[in-house]
């Protein structure tokens, strides 16, 4: 096993060199961590690249007596040990930046002494081959252990051993899959370097080193799409509670100008409501989705905005019309679409208020519109208008029974209404079977109820 490995390991560090460097690319096109995340992630893949590259120079030259064996033997082993430190120092930048961004604390001391062993760790590698500290050459250009190595890893060791304590103190600010993240990179190569006195020929601790390098990165990436997920979950949940409490102030304030619509006139109290609900049942009845009900309903709601425009004298006259005064009440239609038409992302609203009076024969008004030139919303609010019309009191007259209302449905069937919308109207009536369908006979109270013939509620109010 142990042979295999040896032949085995140039190919293996060739491989990490190759995903570290890749690992590079990405992420220099990453950009939803932090800076000093990704420059210390892009320090440490691509130091990790150089140091497996360096290693396997190191190997592939020692022995070589040329004068290019000489400087890359040389070359390459002082890279080996000043990138092995080059690489906990970004390791202690990474954690710098967890415990400002993740854990938001104040950041450790230990880890600024960290930085300073790693320059006078870094100032002895580069001291040493000129004095042969950590390492020398023999004759045939043989690479060989100085004493001095045991200081390079106290050093490297001593540097490990405080991140560990670190993480371990202040585990419980990270999420449990970095903080196994962090652990292993300080243990795998502690207990890879033991193993590396065992195994003399196999660069063990480099391998380790550079797994855990890329595990890292892998680990981070994962942390990084949750994070992203568990944003855009928020924001989400708070771009819906944000439209709920829109569509709540729309609906509050097309209530309230409905209200106002009805307080001109004494006899219409709740007309609009009840106008709203039961187009909306009709809508409902005829297939019309969700969103396609609320357009009709809040359409309804709206239908007789234009009345606004007309004077209370000829709104609350309690006789006879002169033409002139029926020639101003028939622009309100009109005047309705008008003051509608400025709320531009919601366009239904002015065609319910602009063609609710044309009739399905074209004999209506203001355009004389006919069949389904007349808009769907329209030709709905036609059928509910009326009805409630006829269900209500009036200055003139009583509401009529709910046979005679039927009869005069049955009777503007493809005249005054459309068919479809008109024969669902009469199978409201006929399942209404105590005439709850009407405007109630206190006038403070809102909202209906419609049934079936078992007594059960079939649709209620918004």
């Amino acid at each position: 096993m142990l042979e295999i490995i040896r032949a085995s390991q140039v190919n293996i560090m060739i491989f990490l060199s190759g995903c570290c460097g890749l690992l590079v690319i990405l992420l220099r096109y990453t950009s939803t961590m932090s800076k000093r995340r990704k420059h210390a992630l892009v320090f440490m893949e691509g130091s990790s690249m150089l140091l497996l590259i360096s290693d396997c120079l190191a190997y592939a030259y020692r022995g070589d007596v040329s004068p290019l064996g000489y400087w890359v033997t040389r070359i390459s082993n002082f890279l080996v040990f000043f990138l092995t430190l080059f690489i906990i120092h970004t390791f202690t930048l990474y954690m710098m930046d967890l415990y400002r961004t993740e854990a938001d604390i104040a950041l450790p001391k230990r880890l600024i002494f960290c930085e300073v062993a790693f320059l006078l760790g870094e100032l002895y590698v580069i001291i040493s081959p000129f004095a042969d500290l950590i390492y020398t050459f023999d004759e045939n250009n043989q690479y060989h252990r100085m004493p001095g190595f045991v200081v390079f890893a106290v050093v490297a060791l001593g540097i490990t051993v405080l991140h560990l304590s670190c993480i371990i103190q202040y585990r419980k600010y990270l999420k449990r899959r970095i903080t196994f993240s962090l652990i292993l990179f300080t243990l795998v190569p502690i207990i890879s370097s033991m193993l590396q006195v065992a195994l003399y020929g196999v660069s063990l601790t480099n391998i380790s080193i550079v797994g855990v390098v890329v595990l890292l990165y892998i680990f981070e990436v994962i942390n990084m799409n949750e994070t992203i997920e568990r944003a855009n979950r928020l924001e989400i949940q708070m771009l819906r509670k944000e439209q709920k409490k829109i569509q709540s102030l729309f609906a509050q304030t097309a209530q309230a100008l409905a209200s106002s619509i009805d307080a001109k006139d004494e006899y219409t109290h709740g007309h609009s409501d009840r106008v709203a609900e039961y187009s909306m049942i009709i809508a409902k009845k005829s297939g019309m989705t969700m969103e396609e009900c609320n357009n009709i309903y809040f359409s309804a709601l709206l239908h007789d905005v234009g009345k606004i425009g007309v004077p209370d004298e000829i709104i609350n006259k309690k006789g006879r019309l002169t033409d002139e005064e029926y020639a101003a009440i028939k622009l309100h239609p009109t005047i309705g679409a008008r003051i509608l038409d400025n709320i531009s992302e919601m366009p239904y609203l002015s065609l319910g208020a602009k063609y609710h009076h044309e009739r399905y024969d074209g004999k209506g008004y203001p355009e004389g519109l006919s069949g389904e030139d007349i808009p769907t919303v329209a030709r709905i609010i036609a059928v509910a208008d009326s009805y409630d019309a006829m269900t209500s009191n009036r200055s003139y007259r009583a509401p009529l029974t709910q046979a005679e209302v039927r009869d005069e449905i049955m009777k503007g069937v493809g005249k005054q209404f459309d068919p479809m919308y008109a024969m669902i109207m009469i199978r409201l009536i006929d399942s209404d079977t105590d005439y709850q369908m009407r405007e109630p006979e206190d006038e403070k109270k809102t909202g209906f109820i419609l049934i079936h013939n078992n007594n059960k509620p079939m649709d209620k109010a918004l």
